[in-house]
């Protein structure tokens, strides 16, 4: 008998298979994540596959019940009475099991997907296990298939087969192979199986085609996949390790799920996982996040090279190499499809009710299409962190970085929509003043390492004409702090990123008045607004999880160590059960909101343990760290290293 049924106890919470929960949506702390590297899906704690696309995360879903509960479709396992449930990964995995005790057993379903390796055919046809074990008594399950393709605008037919069901439409295929049998009514196939004690059932999705499986080659393939996870995940040695703090282990599930949103065959990184789910409950601010955003998937890469992994920032790199091939810099887009598509036309789902009944329901971006002049920085310090790291940067890699950089020269005095995607007008974003001045700064600073031909001359006369513009224009003596845009004296969370990039030292003035300005007018319960003015968009928006993690960052590095831990504890209070991060924050509900997981949370909670890190003394996790080193901390952090 599994040993996992004899853990210490938890907290269950009562639930039943009828309770409709105030409008019938789970909230999102309900809901873990699985996934193989090209695409995800979310599971609630009463065993409910609701959100999946397939074949890829990009494509159209299959089960979309967390945007409609009534049309959406789903795939649950569940007892049939009345349960407790709660759920569970398995340490250092993206495995993730869901237990539930009734009043006649226990079980437990465990969810997982073999993850993406090249050359093999995983890829063709994605596979979903679910192995449901009774570990005590005896429990009735119940297990409902009800896919519905193209995002729910199609009842597939489903027929039966000599191994369980089949789900079809045109040339779309799912099969569901299981040894219960299952009836179909309305669209829906429906098994019902007991189990005793020690006894086990499996359940196996695959898209595409089929392949059969023995008892032996599935647990074999659970195996592989908790011993694929379990070689991936950050390892230290916990009494030296620099986030050995009582959040240790949300930052090794914090790269857990970095690693999800990453693409295995690409190598691009997805904002989230999920589209349209609101940024406020009934609200219009609903986005399609399954994109790989120039600057989060950079960020990203960034957060994963602090827990030792190298390689995601360099196939980050090489695929926008190939994306970049022969195309014009102006004609650089600040998001691509995960697989480099160029199309993310905006659309919306009218026949969805959306999350909690949040309407529109959107697939594609029109962002897409936004001029954001910050995204330039970020590539220019990705790759000044790979040359840093001992990577070599060809010639032909600089030939790229010259043109964006000589583009930067030409275009950081003109408008743009800035970081944070505006709707409304143009307008000189300081932010975005600031990341061209680091686009400038890293490519003159890989000129000189490298001794590659390059203008310095004119690079460092427009950096400075650059340093001194924002200077002028983009800090308010009224706010005593750097504010949104120029002519504006509205403040702006991002500006909170001034010295994590080198532009000021911590102990600059300005610096200090921007943290203190940030603090009194953007603060709210210890929790951060991104800004407070008008962008062009009706209605409201939560407190959002990273821009209150660089607040954080910013009162580490700036000998405010005790006030930044205390945040940080606070602000991991509203994390899930599963330690996975929203977008944002409900300040009267208390609850998450936007699409999640979020790579730019999960990406913060990374950096500020390795920040408040630093401050406290402790050793980085590299003898040179590329990230300290770029984002200009006070040398007196960083007099242990080499």
């Amino acid at each position: 008998m599994p040993d996992y049924f004899y853990f210490a106890k938890k907290i269950f919470r009562s639930i039943s298979p009828d309770d409709k929960r105030g409008l019938g949506y789970k909230n999102l702390e309900d809901y873990g994540i699985i996934g193989n590297m090209e695409t995800c899906a979310l599971i609630s704690n009463e065993g409910s596959v609701d959100w999946m696309c397939l074949p890829h995360m990009e494509s159209e879903s299959v089960f979309a019940k967390i945007l409609d509960k009534e049309r959406g479709g789903y795939f649950g396992v569940q007892p049939k009475k009345k349960f407790k449930s709660f759920q569970r990964y398995i340490k250092n995995t993206n495995v993730l099991q869901t237990f539930f005790e009734t009043e006649t057993g226990r079980a437990v379903v465990t969810d997982f997907m073999p993850p993406f390796k090249k050359n093999t055919a995983w890829h063709k046809h994605q596979i979903l296990f679910r192995k449901i074990e009774c570990g005590e008594g005896v429990v009735s399950f119940t297990a409902s298939f009800q896919p519905r393709f193209n995002y729910a605008k199609i009842k597939p037919r489903i027929k039966l087969t000599e191994t369980g069901v089949a789900a079809e439409y045109r040339d779309k295929k799912i099969y569901l192979d299981c040894a219960s049998p299952f009836e179909i009514v309305d669209k829906e196939a429906k098994t019902h199986f007991t189990l005793g004690q020690g006894e086990n059932l499996w359940l196996v999705m695959q898209y595409g085609s089929r392949a059969a499986f023995t008892q032996k080659t599935l647990e074999k393939e659970f195996k592989s996949t908790v011993s694929y996870w379990q070689k991936w995940a950050h390892k230290c040695d916990r009494r030296s390790c620099i986030f050995n703090d009582p959040w240790h282990e949300h930052v090794v599930r914090s790269g857990l799920v970095l690693k999800l949103l990453t693409h295995g065959e690409t190598g691009s990184i997805a904002a989230a996982a999920t589209s349209s789910l609101p940024e406020n409950i009934g609200g219009s601010r609903n986005w399609d996040y399954r994109f790989n955003w120039i600057r989060d998937s950079v960020f990203t890469a960034q957060a994963m090279f602090n827990l030792g992994h190298k390689k995601e920032a360099r196939e980050l790199f090489n695929w926008f190499k190939r994306l970049y091939k022969g195309i014009k810099i102006q004609d650089l887009q600040i998001l691509y499809g995960m697989h480099g598509e160029k199309d993310a036309k905006e659309t919306n789902l009218r026949h969805l009710s959306g999350y909690k009944n949040s309407k529109p329901v959107r697939i594609g971006n029109a962002a897409a299409k936004q001029k954001q002049h910050d995204v330039y920085g970020e590539l220019l310090s990705m790759a000044y962190e790979i040359s840093l790291s001992g990577e070599k940067i060809s010639q032909n890699e600089w030939d790229l970085l010259k043109k964006i950089t000589d583009h930067v020269c030409n275009v950081w005095n003109t408008t743009d929509a800035g970081i944070w995607e505006i709707r409304g007008r143009n307008r000189h974003f300081v932010y975005s003043k600031v990341m061209c001045w680091v686009a400038l700064d890293r490519a003159i600073k890989i000129a000189e390492k490298k001794d590659f031909p390059a203008p310095l001359e004119r690079w460092r006369k427009i950096k400075n004409k650059i340093h001194g513009t924002v200077l002028q224009k983009g800090f308010s003596k009224k706010q005593d702090s750097f504010v949104q845009a120029f002519g504006s004296e509205a403040l702006d969370a991002a500006n909170l990123l001034i010295p994590l990039v080198g532009f000021l030292p911590f102990d600059d003035p300005k610096v200090r008045g921007t943290i203190k300005a940030s603090l009194e007018h953007l603060a709210k319960n210890n929790l951060v607004y991104r800004y407070k003015s008008n962008d062009g968009l009706s209605g409201s928006e939560g407190l959002f999880v990273l821009c209150t993690f660089w607040l954080i960052d910013a009162l580490a590095l700036s000998d405010r160590v005790e006030k930044a831990e205390k945040l940080y504890l606070q602000l991991l209070k509203y994390i899930s059960p599963l330690g996975l991060f929203a977008e944002e924050i409900d300040i009267n509900t208390h609850r998450q909101l936007g699409n999640f997981p979020q790579a730019f949370s999960h990406v913060g909670l990374i950096n500020s343990a390795l920040y408040i890190g630093l401050a406290k003394g402790k050793q980085p996790p590299q003898a040179k760290t590329i990230f300290t080193i770029i984002t200009g901390i006070p040398i007196k952090l960083l007099k242990f290293l080499s």
